[in-house]
């Protein structure tokens, strides 16, 4: 995939990601709050479908992803919710997130709606449903979360969380090096 390796600069915080899904039509906007809580690809997100999610044990199972198939992700309260709401009323192989005609999200479907929500929302230019995916993994690792569990969360590899993030770990390192210090 073109650019693939290339590392993302461009970050939003919570309150620009609240401000650049707010500004966007409520179907994509539904889409835009489940990739701002969880660090897939918008084409995973795309494909998830309803019988993916298991309300009962709040865990969402990612069959289709560009490079890790069939892992399951825990997910706390609030993002289940948002899985709960997406799949409420629909049958189990019906998509989880559609457009306003009940259509699947693809790629050259979103890159308009999502554009339009970026300049609505005063968004930097180059701000992209990727932007969304970046901040959550930059979130993850500044929070402290350890890099194996991103990559497997995000369903990239190891080498790839490290080398494009590893260098906002800074603090853990820091905060190691306190805890030892006599």
């Amino acid at each position: 995939m073109k650019n693939a390796d290339r590392s993302r600069d461009l970050y939003l915080d919570r309150s620009q990601r609240a401000a650049f899904i707010q500004a966007a039509a409520p179907d994509v906007a539904a889409f835009m709050k489940a990739l701002a809580t969880l660090p897939l690809r918008p084409g995973a997100m795309a494909a998830l479908t309803v019988g993916d999610y298991n309300r009962k044990l709040k865990t969402l199972t990612v069959e289709s992803d560009k490079a890790n198939a069939g892992r399951r992700i825990s997910l706390p309260a609030t993002t289940a919710q948002i899985f709960a709401d997406a799949s409420r009323g629909k049958l189990p192989d019906a998509f989880m997130f559609t457009r306003d005609d009940c259509a699947q999200w693809e790629k050259y479907k979103w890159r308009g709606p999502v554009r339009d929500a970026a300049v609505t929302a005063g968004m930097p230019d180059g701000c992209s449903l990727y932007t969304l995916r970046h901040s959550v993994i930059t979130d993850l690792v500044h929070a402290g979360a350890d890099l194996l569990t991103v990559a497997q969360i995000s369903g990239t590899s190891l080498r790839m969380i490290e080398q494009h993030y590893g260098h906002l770990r800074g603090n853990v390192a820091a905060a190691a090096l306190e805890a030892v210090a006599l």
